[in-house]
């Protein structure tokens, strides 16, 4: 009997090993790449999830983007012919840069002529100017500021971002007769 045992406990052993590695096989042929492939899909699928977030948050600037690119009017900058302004209506600027800040949507934080670049018989008078608002109005108001016929140059612009809004600040020259 205990020669039957033996040989009963070694077939069982046998079968024990034989069914062993097919499970081992299954698992390693089978279970294991689809794991490794169900792995790579969720990384994937939050890769397009962050995709998608990302263009839902994109939206509002392509949206305002393609509205800007219906009105050709912004595609085509002002370039009127220069004409100084006459010494006496220097203070003519002031309001007309105030027109173009409103218009454009930034704010006007300080607006102050240099007089001592205006002495004597100088051609051209300096502004310190300091703004506040978007970056898309600020450019609206360059553009605008581009169509005043005495503006003679703008010498320095410096962007600075705020806590609510950008600064900037600008040196513009007008043209004096």
């Amino acid at each position: 009997m205990n020669k039957n045992n033996a040989s009963v406990n070694q077939n069982s052993i046998l079968r024990l090993l034989i069914y062993g590695g097919i499970i081992l096989i299954v698992i390693l042929v089978g279970i294991l790449p689809l794991y490794l492939k169900i792995a790579s899909n969720i990384k994937e699928n939050e890769k397009l999830t962050y995709q998608i977030k990302e263009q839902n948050e994109l939206r509002p600037v392509y949206v305002s983007l393609l509205t800007a690119m219906k009105d050709k009017d912004l595609l085509v900058l002002p370039n009127p012919e220069k004409k100084p302004l006459p010494r006496l209506d220097a203070g003519k600027f002031r309001d007309d840069f105030r027109a173009v800040a409103k218009k454009s949507g930034v704010t006007i934080v300080s607006f102050v002529p240099d007089t001592s670049t205006s002495a004597g018989s100088s051609t051209s008078l300096l502004h310190d100017i300091v703004l506040r608002g978007e970056f898309s109005d600020f450019r609206k108001m360059l553009i605008g500021l581009g169509a005043v016929p005495y503006v003679d140059r703008i010498e320095e612009i410096s962007c600075l971002q705020g806590n609510s809004a950008m600064e900037f600040k600008m040196k513009v020259w007008i043209a004096l007769k």
